[in-house]
């Protein structure tokens, strides 16, 4: 005797939509994005904060990459300094509204010994000038779409795993804190301030 069509085909649904469910329950997935409409086509962060006491840092980061102007941008150069390593790419919204807090705070704590950088990870170098342009953006960024060279260096404690990512790394070149997603000023601030603060 032959079931009826319909309930079969409802249970297999559901079935399905259960076990898609379960596969893509990470919050910021591209998944999850596809399934609530969006079209962005990248892993958004949620401004989720991770800071690492200084006895638990790892090792000091390394890098070697080239700017958007073409010229070499080496770890050893910010010796020293705590840096400010912004990932991103001119398309992303998030990145393009955080732009001018990233400016301000580069020019308020440049003479400070703090060092910003940004690091593309899509566009071609002259997509990079003029978005620079554009927002005013005066620190230099690292084009990072060949050999990932830059995502790699930092893809130990804490990785930037989504775009917008801003990590903070102190005076020894250690990776200090982590914002997953727009970076809000005052919380950027005050991460800049307590590593400014640290006794290397």
């Amino acid at each position: 005797m032959r079931r009826p069509l319909r309930p079969l085909l409802a249970a297999a649904v559901a079935v399905v939509l259960a076990v898609t469910t379960a596969g893509c329950s990470s919050s910021d997935s591209v998944a999850d994005q596809y399934a609530d409409g969006s079209t962005k086509n990248y892993i958004a962060g949620d401004g989720t904060v991770v800071e690492i006491p200084p006895a638990n840092r790892g090792e000091a980061v390394s890098f070697s990459s080239t700017t958007e102007l073409g010229e070499p941008l080496e770890s050893a150069d910010y010796d020293g300094d705590v840096m400010v390593v912004n990932f991103w790419y001119a398309a992303c919204p998030p990145c393009r509204a955080e732009a001018p807090d990233l400016e301000a705070l580069h020019q308020q704590y440049k003479d400070q010994g703090v060092s910003f950088i940004g690091v593309n990870v899509r566009d071609q170098a002259s997509t990079a000038v003029t978005f620079a342009e554009k927002f005013g953006v005066t620190y230099p960024s690292a084009i990072d779409i060949t050999d990932s060279a830059m995502q790699l260096a930092f893809a130990g404690q804490v990785p930037p795993n989504a775009v917008p990512t801003t990590i903070v790394v102190d005076r020894e070149g250690r990776t200090a804190a982590r914002v997953t997603g727009r970076a809000e000023k005052s919380i950027l601030e005050s991460l800049i301030t307590t590593v400014l603060a640290e006794t290397p």
